[in-house]
């Protein structure tokens, strides 16, 4: 299948496009998600300073680190990016609009906005803005697992991404690893795994 440029860019530079641009940011967001949900919990118990600790600092780090991989993605990789379909387009803007509420969560932390809001105003915001991140991000997983070509886009020669392009000679009975090694063969004859995004 053709990839769209979310999952091509995650799949390249293996394993460090997949640390900087998925692990690092997802586990973050997930660690000030629990984190959240912890220090409600024990709010009224008087424990949850330990957890509000933490998810201040994961929330400020997320913001910083994320801001900063936007930034970088804009000024290298966007300029090169000949758009597959609206999947493609979907899934590359929902990654990068997330910057909004994890900037915005770290301003939150750092106190440079809402300065004069109460706590529970705060509190409320930073949940919206929470729900906001989660939200774009699947948006962005879900159509980056799309295969452009079923939203309409016609990929061009030699750029076929992981196109599947199996003999009907291929015996049944072989082994996975022989099933790839043929695959590999036929998608580098045909000159059809041109993946790169041309940064």
């Amino acid at each position: 299948m053709v990839m769209t440029h979310y999952m091509e860019l995650l799949s390249l530079n293996q394993p460090y496009n997949l640390i900087l641009y998925m692990v690092i940011p997802v586990g973050l967001t997930e660690l000030l998600v629990a984190m959240e949900f912890l220090a409600m919990y024990h709010m009224d118990s008087g424990k949850n300073a330990g957890f509000k600790a933490v998810s201040k600092f994961a929330g400020i780090v997320l913001g910083v680190y994320f801001t900063a991989l936007v930034i970088y993605f804009m000024a290298k990789i966007y300029p090169s990016i000949k758009w597959r379909g609206y999947a493609d387009v979907i899934a590359v803007y929902s990654y990068l609009i997330g910057v909004i509420p994890l900037l915005g969560i770290a301003l939150l932390e750092l106190n440079l906005i809402y300065k004069n809001a109460s706590e529970k105003a705060k509190l409320k915001l930073h949940f919206y803005l929470l729900i906001f991140t989660l939200v774009v991000a699947h948006v962005a997983m879900i159509f980056g697992m799309v295969d452009p070509t079923i939203t309409g886009y016609k990929a061009e020669n030699g750029e076929m991404g992981m196109h599947m392009n199996m003999p009907m000679n291929m015996p049944a009975d072989m082994p996975m690893h022989d099933h790839h090694k043929m695959m590999m063969q036929n998608m580098s004859d045909d000159n059809s795994t041109n993946m790169h995004m041309h940064h």
